[in-house]
């Protein structure tokens, strides 16, 4: 039987990707560990502190909110045909590939001073950009669950929410929270909206930019490790604790 080296090849084209993503993580903090000094200073900086401390609630409330409102659309566009779904499903991703400065324009323009410069600013860019990936994550996951199941919790007297919360949602709930982890990890990483919707309160990603602009690399360079550090962690921890609901 001839030897079939096509996982191989794509292995290797695949590498590249996986090395080209994790060479600026390993030199950024190569670099650092050499500059101890100036990290132990930021770690005491209470601006840094409370900028991260802003990134880490505001990107975390934006997750629940995501959640709170696109599962149960997830779930309609899963399970219903109606006039309109496919205009529904594009506005939805629309966010994708709108600039972020032209996001940040977009919300003041509609809102005024009501988000200026105040979390709610900061929560709302975060939303708009990061809510695509909880939506389209969790129509999928209702896809992959047989609505035939359902229907037979329905006929043996289950109402249709509770057919939804004892067997759509737990086994849709693996996509649920994996798009949950990337409508978080999108909405910690924002940063071209916040700038134009919410300057204030000071976000880490805006602060990165502010430290740069004003003090050079060397000041920003902590900040960003630590954001990258705490990104990382978290990051790792939710999906090893999807993979073992998976597996449960």
């Amino acid at each position: 039987m001839r030897r079939d080296y096509t996982i191989y090849l794509f292995a290797a084209l695949g590498t590249f990707l996986v090395l080209y993503i994790a060479l600026p993580i390993v030199v950024v903090f190569v670099r650092q560990a050499s500059d101890a000094e100036m990290l132990i200073k930021t770690l005491h900086d209470p601006l840094v502190l409370e900028a991260l401390r802003n990134s880490l609630v505001t990107a975390t409330a934006t997750a629940f909110i995501a959640l709170f409102f696109g599962v149960p659309l997830g779930y309609v566009l899963a399970r219903k045909e109606f006039p309109g779904k496919s205009l529904v499903q594009a506005l939805v991703d629309v966010p994708i590939v709108i600039p972020h400065s032209v996001v940040g324009i977009m919300l003041l323009v509609t809102f005024s001073r009501t988000i200026l410069d105040n979390y709610l600013g900061i929560i709302s860019a975060m939303l708009f950009v990061s809510a695509p990936f909880t939506i389209n994550a969790s129509r999928d996951g209702f896809l992959g669950v047989d609505e035939k199941l359902e229907g037979v919790a329905r006929t043996l007297g289950a109402s249709r929410l509770r057919a939804f919360a004892s067997i759509a949602f737990p086994l849709a709930f693996p996509n649920i929270a994996s798009g949950a982890i990337m409508t978080w990890a999108r909405a910690i990483s924002e940063v071209g909206s916040i700038l134009i919707v919410a300057y204030y309160p000071k976000t880490a990603q805006v602060l990165i930019l502010e430290y740069f602009n004003n003090y050079g690399l060397r000041a920003s360079r902590p900040i960003a490790i630590l954001m990258v550090s705490i990104s990382l962690v978290i990051f790792v921890l939710l999906r090893w604790l999807i993979g073992r609901a998976k597996n449960a």
